[in-house]
């Protein structure tokens, strides 16, 4: 992703890696997409893009994108600050940023982007400044804090919709891409940290030198026009499947089994087999009896919502565990 800072300072030739790096993980990220699309249409199984391997593959990507900032932030301005090209650079990053949360706010209000990658990357960039000059060791110590600790610091008082992009509150809305500072900031530091040892040890010197062969030519140019390229690919591949989805129809299944796949698909990743069978049948058969399954399944961020379906959770993982008793007063 474009940061707020040029690859290299000037007369400085780029680093081709760099570049190249940054459009494999622009790729990589455009695969992940295309998948949440087919999801969203039903070509996938529901919940598949939330949970497992492709979870962890999402967030590869982001600390990808967010490395390769501060590595780009050491480039550009390691031997000092270059104001106008930064300032130009952040502004067309924030402009995104906000046109993101404004296109999203229309398209899905329920789940719109209120501080997404690009939201993360304008501010680290900014606050990556003050570590320019800070010791490595230092700046990869403080990046370990902020990795680290949000399992100490969230608490209710962040529960604030002014606090939500800490990254420290307890409950968040639903947003379809969601990147705050805790923890996100510490990758950008170990960016910072690790170009300044890099440069310290000539390896930037000794990458310029690199040829890299032409067969990687295409991702150079989607590394050299990052934000383009963010800000084009998606309404692309959405309208591709949109299309798709008028010619070839997706086999939806009905939103019983709909629930059940991302419930067990969901459960799975921290429980058993046997139990995520129980407990989401238990949940089924409890969401439909309050009447809200179709609420719950279209992600209705209705505060009483989530707390009936936080209660009907905690009673069905009572009842499905292996040596569950009776419950007095609850039928089973």
């Amino acid at each position: 992703m474009t940061s707020p800072a040029d690859q290299s300072a000037p007369g400085k030739k780029r680093i081709r890696a760099i570049d190249i790096a940054r459009g494999v993980a622009l790729i990589a990220m455009a695969s992940y997409h295309f998948t949440w699309d087919l999801e969203l249409f039903g070509y996938v199984e529901r919940g598949l893009t939330a949970v497992g391997g492709w979870r962890l593959y999402a967030r590869c990507i982001a600390g990808s994108f967010l490395f390769l900032v501060g590595v780009s932030l050491v480039l550009a301005h390691g031997k000092g600050i270059r104001w106008p090209s930064f300032w130009r650079r952040w502004i067309m990053v924030a402009g995104a940023a906000a046109l993101i949360t404004l296109a999203t706010w229309f398209a899905m209000p329920d789940a719109f982007i209120y501080f997404g990658i690009l939201h993360e990357i304008a501010l680290a960039s900014l606050l990556g400044l003050a570590f320019l000059r800070v010791p490595p060791l230092v700046t990869l110590g403080a990046a370990a804090i902020f990795i680290l600790a949000r399992n100490v610091l969230d608490s209710d008082i962040f529960n604030s919709p002014a606090w939500w992009w800490l990254g420290l509150s307890t409950a968040y809305p639903r947003s379809n891409d969601f990147v705050p500072l805790f923890p996100w900031f510490g990758m950008v530091l170990i960016g910072i940290g690790a170009a300044r040892l890099a440069q310290g040890a000539g390896l930037f010197e000794k990458l310029r030198l690199w040829r890299p062969p032409s067969w990687l030519n295409p991702l150079d140019f989607v590394g050299r026009h990052s934000l383009a390229f963010y800000l084009i690919h998606q309404p692309v591949l959405i309208s591709l499947v949109w299309l798709a989805a008028q010619i070839i129809p997706p086999q939806l299944e009905t939103p019983q089994v709909q629930f059940r796949q991302a419930c067990e698909r969901t459960c799975e990743a921290s429980r058993d087999q046997e139990f995520c069978a129980r407990y989401c049948v238990c949940m089924l058969e409890e969401l439909e009896t309050a009447e809200v399954l179709d609420r719950v399944l279209e992600s209705d961020n209705d505060p009483q919502l989530g707390v009936q379906t936080r209660a009907l959770a905690g009673l069905c993982s009572a009842r499905s565990e292996p040596d569950a008793q009776p419950m007095e007063g609850v039928p089973q």
